[in-house]
C-alpha cells in the first residue's frame, strides 16, 4: 500500500467520523447522542436532570459540554455540533437568535437564579447594615474574583451590581477576572481571593467552603434567566425538543428545585 492510498484512508476515515459525530451517533452502546452546551453553573443540576431523561428515553443519551455561554455561543458559531444551547442569560441566547442558530419555536426558560457575595469559610469579614458590598472596600480585601464580563454571564451581572452598589470605581483594580463561575467558586474556596461574586447555587456546592456575605438585590442587575433552545442543526429535534419540554416539566422544576435554582 503505497503512501498516496495510505493518506487517502486516512482522510476517508476522518471524514467518516466528523459525519458520526455531527450526526450524533456513539459508538460503544449504539444510542443517539444529544449533545447540550450549557452554562457551567447548571452543571450539577443538569447532570442529575440527563440521568432522570436517560432513563425513559433508551434511543437516547446526554452528553453535556459545560463552560461559560458567551464561550459556547461562540463554538457553536463555529459550526460546533450541538443539538441544545442553554445560556446563563437573554443576552447570549439573543444573539444566537439574531444569527438564525436556534430554534426560536423550541426557546424556554427553564430557571432562574440570585447573585451573592461570599468569602472564604474562614474569613473574618462582615457585611452588616444597610450596604454589605461596601464591604469590600475594606483594606483587609486585596482580590474579589468575578467571571469576565465579556464571556460568563455571572461576571457581567457582577459588574452591573458592583456599580449599582457604587463600589464598582472604588474596588475595581482589586477585580480577578476568571474564566467562568465555576473557577471564580474554586478561587474563593481554595482562599486564593478575599471575595467573590458567584450565584447562589454555585455558592451551595461548596457551602463548607465559602460563606455568603450578602445576595444582591434583583434591582441590582439584569434577572439571572437560564433559556434554552434546540439547534437549527441538530439531527435529533424531537429529541432536543423532548429534553426542553422535559425540563420545564413538573418532574425537571422539582430537580431544579432541589439544587437551589428559582
Amino acid at each position: 500500500m503505497n503512501k498516496m492510498t495510505i493518506f487517502s484512508l486516512a482522510i476517508v476515515s476522518i471524514l467518516l467520523s466528523l459525519i458520526m459525530v455531527s450526526a450524533g451517533y456513539t459508538a460503544s452502546d449504539g444510542k443517539e447522542e444529544l449533545v447540550v452546551s450549557a452554562a457551567i453553573s447548571l452543571k450539577n443540576v443538569l447532570e442529575s436532570a440527563g440521568k432522570a431523561f436517560d432513563s425513559g428515553n433508551a434511543a437516547h443519551k446526554i452528553t453535556f459540554n459545560f463552560g461559560a455561554s458567551g464561550d459556547l455561543r461562540r463554538q457553536i458559531e463555529g459550526g460546533a455540533p450541538v443539538d441544545i444551547f442553554i445560556s446563563a442569560s437573554k443576552a447570549d441566547m439573543d444573539i444566537a437568535v439574531q444569527k438564525g442558530l436556534v430554534d426560536t419555536a423550541s426557546r424556554a426558560d427553564i430557571a432562574r437564579n440570585s447573585l451573592v457575595l461570599i468569602v472564604p469559610a474562614d474569613s473574618k469579614l462582615t457585611a452588616a447594615g444597610a450596604a454589605p458590598f461596601a464591604a469590600l472596600i475594606d483594606q483587609s480585601v486585596k482580590k474579589i474574583a468575578v467571571g469576565s464580563p465579556a464571556t460568563v454571564p455571572a461576571g457581567a451581572y457582577a459588574q452591573e451590581a458592583l456599580v449599582h452598589y457604587g463600589v464598582y470605581d472604588k474596588i475595581k483594580d482589586k477585580l480577578v477576572f476568571c474564566e467562568n463561575v465555576r473557577q471564580v467558586l474554586d478561587y474563593t474556596a481554595r482562599g486564593e481571593v478575599d471575595a467573590a461574586l458567584v450565584y447562589s447555587t454555585d455558592a451551595a456546592v461548596m457551602a463548607k467552603a465559602v460563606r455568603v456575605l450578602a445576595t444582591a438585590s434583583e434591582k441590582a442587575h439584569a434577572p439571572v434567566v437560564y433559556p434554552a433552545a434546540a439547534l437549527k442543526t441538530s439531527g435529533h429535534s424531537k429529541a432536543a425538543q423532548a429534553f426542553i419540554d422535559f425540563l420545564v416539566s413538573e418532574k425537571g422544576r422539582k430537580i431544579f428545585i432541589s439544587y437551589g435554582f428559582k
